[in-house]
């Protein structure tokens, strides 16, 4: 069964091909600059024994349509190609930001379905008209396949309410759905499950940490989420590339009102603004790294400041588990960054921490376990796979609707 995953960005399209249920996918690729004349495609096709075959093509892309027929051609183009005809996919999974309240699980997208994420716009404008704009392209380009949808915040809907709720007026949480969703639930449902097969603990105490230019935190216990560091919006929680993570109201009532800034410039200063870029000048820890090495004492502050709030969550929620038996890295950041995780670990010894530096400056495919021989609790670097997720969800959907 060959199964397309889609992650449609605003000018941008991620994908994979898997032909299930083998999890090693047959090709993918990412279109990037959509809507631009210089538009770029990289396409990969994964041949035996891990060998690859790469394109890289720049073209005038005018829209996400435009962009999904180029990716049918390189994938039905012979020779070479790895289907003869669009009609061989059976199913299409789509990554969807914002699901809200309404969809706790993985779901076949029907005109209702699709209804709901159109309303869902207002909570996520960024990810769901994109998310969106991707589903109605596959629709077209893949009309004989089931379209299924992956939401990100589908993972977050176990939280208990005393979790998800905030202490704002009740009419505001019924008539206006005001609550803590949380976000890259994907990623924290597949590396949980990673950690938990690892542990042989189906029941495993959990603490993920997604590490990227965006971050969150994730309490997972039994495979359920039971809290997460994103709220309402992405704009919670921990320190990210641009985004100000966890911030005291006050300080947007006092930037709206003396300060005299508008919603949309408050909204850009805190998505677009701060963060690792605020603090230090970069949202790329690679350049952050780099000047912290030189000496520059922003840059300093700006490692410190990411993992005392990573620390800061890492108690919160070993309280939430009532214990811990692992925490997990993964992302970009959390799989790559040796200083972040060091310096997230440091001082955690009452929490069971205690982390192997020699591991931790090797680089190894695949799950490691950094953990030092004192260490009570687990330390696990667990690459993250969401389209690999994705398919699986989407299969299992599609075995239980046959």
């Amino acid at each position: 069964m060959n199964i397309f995953v889609i992650n449609s960005g605003s000018s941008s399209i991620k994908y994979q091909l898997f032909r299930w249920p083998a999890e090693q996918p047959v090709c993918s690729g990412l279109v990037e600059r959509i809507g631009s004349d210089e538009a770029t495609i990289r396409h990969t096709v994964f041949e035996q024994e891990s060998a690859t075959a790469e394109q890289r093509l720049v073209l005038p892309l005018s829209d996400h349509e435009a962009g999904l027929r180029e990716v049918v051609r390189l994938l039905t183009a012979q020779p070479g190609g790895v289907i003869r005809d669009p009609a061989e996919i059976a199913a299409v999974g789509h990554r969807v930001v914002h699901g809200g309240e309404a969809f706790a699980a993985t779901t076949l997208i029907t005109a209702e379905v699709k209804a709901e994420i159109r309303r869902l716009f207002a909570l996520a404008p960024l990810h769901n008209p994109a998310n969106y704009l991707g589903i109605e392209v596959a629709e077209q380009l893949f009309a004989q396949a089931r379209q299924v949808a992956v939401f990100d915040t589908a993972f977050h809907q176990t939280m208990p309410e005393y979790a998800f709720r905030y202490a704002l007026p009740t009419a505001l949480y019924e008539k206006q759905r005001i609550r803590k969703y949380g976000f890259h639930g994907t990623s924290h449902q597949y590396v949980a499950a990673q950690a938990a097969a690892y542990l042989q603990n189906p029941d495993a105490r959990l603490i993920t940490i997604h590490l990227g230019n965006g971050c969150s935190m994730a309490a997972v216990r039994g495979g359920q989420s039971l809290d997460t560091s994103m709220g309402f919006g992405p704009l919670s929680g921990l320190v990210m590339g641009t985004r100000s993570g966890d911030l005291d109201p006050s300080v947007l009532l006092h930037l709206l009102g003396p300060l005299g800034y508008s919603a949309e410039q408050v909204s850009a200063l805190l998505n677009k603004e701060s963060g690792m870029l605020g603090l230090a000048g970069s949202n790329d820890m690679r350049d952050i790294g780099q000047a912290l090495a030189a000496g520059d004492a922003r840059a300093a502050l700006a490692y410190d400041l990411y993992a005392y709030r990573i620390r800061h969550y890492i108690g919160a929620y070993t309280a939430t588990l009532n214990g811990l038996d692992a925490i997990v890295f993964t992302a970009g950041v959390g799989e790559n960054d040796a200083l972040v995780r060091a310096k997230a670990c440091a001082r955690m010894e009452f929490f069971g921490l205690q982390l192997d530096e020699e591991k931790n400056q090797q680089r190894s495919p695949g799950l490691r376990d950094l953990s030092g021989p004192a260490s009570r609790a687990r330390i696990l670097v667990i690459p993250t796979n969401e389209e690999l997720e994705i398919a699986r969800q989407s299969a299992e959907l599609l075995t239980a609707h046959a």
